[in-house]
């Protein structure tokens, strides 16, 4: 009994008590496991106070990870960088309270500089440490050491202020940051950086995933029917935004939310157009059926930065748009979320980012998913958002 084991020699009802404490701070759902080991020998139950990573390790064993050589080893009194090198624990877990461990430990940085880093940015409070270490282990996963020890240093700071649903997410946005070269990388238009603060890089992560969501949408295909002809009426040209690049090169240029408007465009909802006079952008416009009229209208006529278009501008789009046989364009819109994601878009925008990693993770499996997609930001439900 750990009782037994401990009660001999100077000192050890202190101890006892000390090993006791630690062994009650385990979470609930795992305390009796933890406890069995303990009460093995009295080298495991001192790994309670000494390195309590180490003792919930070997009693909660990750997936192909086999305990018991290891817990041979600490019974026979093998030095604890010894035990922590067999159980491939990090040394710097010694710093984390017996409150950190939910669940089998995942994989997580180490090193000798990660060490010294990491030291600097270690939880406050025994109640964070949970989701602290998971923060930290999903942006190593995510977004490699730099953005998790940047990542380790904003959950300390203010927890409240790092949703933990959206790690792996902004944590894909910090790792193609560093990869110039890749596709995914030239779709940031705002690069990580640890100077940034949590709320600035959920924003600029957002912006990104809005373009990707646009090219997974439409893929690099144009579109096949743009409704309407491209001509010049009262001396603006209509110019279609058939392509991915179109769309993205519209919003930027004016400055407003089309970019977003990929899933409209791949179901068939709407088509957007570019007004131009004299080769200059003027106004950006949206044709579309609305509620139970059988022909298309103009739903959205905005100027750069979204502000109102000018009568002129207005009149033009009218006779642009009436000059066409309404009655007969085929504008049947698809039900939503039956166009598939572009299956080679989502493989090269990601092949990068697996290779590194040297596997294909669930949370970003090969075959393209709007749910998972998604979920990257911590978001549930693919039909509220409107742009995906």
């Amino acid at each position: 009994m750990l009782t037994d084991a401990l009660c001999a020699g100077p000192r050890a009802g202190a101890r006892l008590a000390l090993v006791q404490r630690q062994l009650g701070r385990y979470a609930g759902c795992r305390r009796a496991t933890v406890r069995r080991l303990a009460a093995r020998h009295p080298y495991l139950a001192d790994l309670a106070v000494s390195f309590p990573a180490l003792l919930f390790a070997l009693a909660v064993p990750r997936r192909g990870f086999a305990p018991e050589p290891v817990i041979a080893e600490a019974t026979a009194g093998a030095p604890l960088a010894r035990l922590s090198e067999l159980a491939q624990v990090p040394a710097w877990l010694r710093k984390l309270p017996p409150e950190a461990f939910v669940r089998a430990l995942p994989d997580l940085p180490d090193g000798n500089v990660w060490r010294r880093r990491i030291a600097n940015h270690l939880p406050r409070s025994p109640r964070l440490a949970p989701a602290w270490l998971q923060a930290v282990a999903d942006a190593a996963e995510a977004g490699g050491e730099p953005f998790a020890l940047w990542v380790a240093r904003e959950m300390a700071r203010n927890p409240k202020a790092v949703p933990p649903g959206c790690l792996r997410g902004v944590g894909l946005w910090a790792w193609f940051s560093r990869q110039p070269g890749t596709r995914a990388h030239a779709l940031i238009l705002r690069r990580w950086s640890p100077r940034l603060s949590f709320a600035a890089a959920l924003s600029a992560a957002s912006r990104w995933h809005v373009q990707v969501a646009l090219r997974l949408q439409l893929g690099d295909r144009p579109l096949g029917d743009t409704w309407l002809r491209p001509c010049r009426v009262a001396g603006y040209d209509f110019v279609p935004l058939a392509t991915a690049d179109d769309v993205a090169g519209e919003a930027a240029a004016m400055k407003n939310c089309v970019a977003e408007y990929g899933r409209t465009l791949a179901h068939d909802r709407s088509r957007v157009w570019s007004m131009r006079r004299d080769g200059v952008r003027v106004a950006t416009l949206q044709v579309a059926r609305t509620g139970r009229d059988p022909l298309p209208n103009i739903v959205q006529l905005e100027a750069a930065g979204n502000r109102r278009a000018g009568v002129e501008v207005w009149w033009a789009a009218r006779q642009w748009l009436n000059a066409h046989d309404l009655p007969r364009l085929e504008t049947d819109a698809r039900s939503w979320d039956t166009v598939p994601l572009d299956r080679e878009t989502w493989v090269a925008l990601w092949r990068p980012w697996w290779l590194a990693l040297r596997r294909i993770p669930e949370w970003l499996p090969l075959r393209p998913s709007r749910r998972v997609f998604v979920a990257l930001l911590g978001r549930a439900d693919p039909g509220r958002i409107l742009w995906f």
